[in-house]
């Protein structure tokens, strides 16, 4: 058992050896792609994990700490009517404008409270699949009809790879829905609206600042970002029962810092060292609230880093190349093959589209010859996965779910896109 071990800790040491003495630096492909790796991880620092993932970890630990697991199990577990979870698990996404890593720590917090697999997977697809910011935009850029086939096939998708989820592993969400089964009924610690007042106002700010143009209806989105940041100081001292005085103080540099600087990450910065500070000083359940945000921080953000990384390195990015080189893509996914759709999906799954990313990269694809039908593949398998998002799911599953899950959304993906380029 010994030797064992040892060899297998000289495995290791050997292959990392090996590659750092091949290691082709010098080389322009190699270089051009450790540089786009790094380009893109930069890029996802900048533009990503302030405005974006910081929101989702926040909103995830409402979840975790203000919804009571019994309520989560009442709508989304094994006392939930069936159709009634997978409908609104399925329409999610709708109202979220998240990416497949954005959507994580809401899927991590939903099954930790004791979501069912199937509801929780259709959420998990759905969310980054079919927002309404990437419906309209691949409707007005590569026509109402793809538009069209992506929201039906996600809806489609998030439910049926729900129900196979959860029946391939029922033996395992048995035995959780008779656990379930013999919980309480849900004993709230507040009205539910005070909950969905502090929950919807989070998500209204994930929303609003994350919004593909600067002005809506000729407002600006920073404007209606402020109006829903002055409802959250109101959660926070009605809802949380956070001292106005101490509220008030941390607002006051967000508020001025909004008047005197053009970039928005400055308030940004400013309202999560605040918040920070709030939630750290006061205990009960703001400081629970902080906890379990910064939990699902330390338990994703390393993996999404890795995944961003590897991905980069292997795709590159929209202004270059990685070490797959772009032709290489373009020349398997032109026409309605089985081969071409196939790819379009395994290709999707894992290279990483950040929100609305991925319509200008396939209006680029459909001009270099590929396929509607390996679009629209491409289109339901790239949003939901990507290769960091894959990297957390395997940490919240296993490895035997992930895998699983992954092949699903690779066939589904693949025989839509056959139908639609038949069609």
């Amino acid at each position: 058992m010994e030797l064992k071990k040892e060899l297998k800790i000289f495995g290791y040491l050997l292959a990392f050896f090996l590659a750092a003495y091949f290691l082709p630096i010098g080389e322009s492909r190699f270089d051009n792609a450790v540089y786009e790796a790094l380009e893109l991880l930069r890029w996802y620092a900048r533009e990503h994990v302030l405005l974006c993932l910081i929101p989702a970890f926040f909103i995830a630990g409402v979840i975790a700490v203000f919804v009571s697991q019994a309520s989560v199990i009442k709508y989304f577990g094994a006392k939930a009517k069936k159709w009634k979870a997978y409908m609104v698990a399925s329409v999610s996404g709708i109202i979220l404008a998240v990416c497949s890593c954005t959507i994580l720590p809401l899927f991590s917090s939903i099954h930790k409270r004791g979501a069912g697999l199937g509801p929780a997977i259709a959420f998990l697809y759905s969310g980054p699949a079919i927002n309404i910011l990437a419906i309209i935009l691949t409707a007005r850029i590569l026509g109402w009809e793809l538009g069209l086939a992506r929201i039906i096939g996600a809806v489609v998708f998030s439910v049926v790879i729900g129900l196979l989820m959860a029946y391939i592993f029922r033996k395992e969400e048995r035995r959780r829905s008779e656990e379930q089964m013999n919980m309480p009924d849900p004993q709230e610690t507040r009205p539910l609206w005070q909950t969905s007042y502090h929950f919807f106002v989070l998500v209204f700010i994930l929303i609003f600042a994350n919004w593909g143009t600067t002005e809506i209806g000729g407002i600006s989105k920073w404007h209606i970002t402020a109006f829903f940041g002055v409802l959250f100081l109101f959660s926070l001292i009605y809802v949380l029962k956070i001292k106005w005085q101490h509220v008030t103080l941390v607002a006051l540099p967000v508020i001025v810092s909004g008047f005197f600087f053009n970039a928005p990450e400055i308030p940004f910065v400013l309202a999560v060292a605040g918040l920070v500070l709030l939630t750290g000083l006061n205990k009960g359940e703001p400081r629970e609230w902080l906890y379990e945000s910064w939990g699902f921080t330390k338990q994703i953000m390393p993996l999404l880093a890795v995944g961003v990384l590897v991905a980069g390195l292997l795709l590159g990015t929209e202004s270059g190349e990685g070490l797959i080189p772009n032709r290489w893509v373009e020349s398997l996914v032109g026409g309605n093959s089985l081969q071409a759709n196939l790819f379009a999906s395994v290709f999707g799954a894992f290279m990483y589209f950040a929100t609305l990313t991925e319509v200008p990269i396939l209006q680029g694809l459909i001009a270099s010859g590929m396929g509607k039908g390996s679009a629209l593949a491409l289109l339901l398998a790239g949003p939901a996965l990507s290769l960091p998002n894959m990297l957390v799911i395997h940490n919240v599953l296993g490895t035997k779910k992930t895998t699983v899950f992954i092949i699903l959304v690779v066939i589904m993906a693949t025989i839509s896109g056959l139908i639609y380029g038949a069609v």
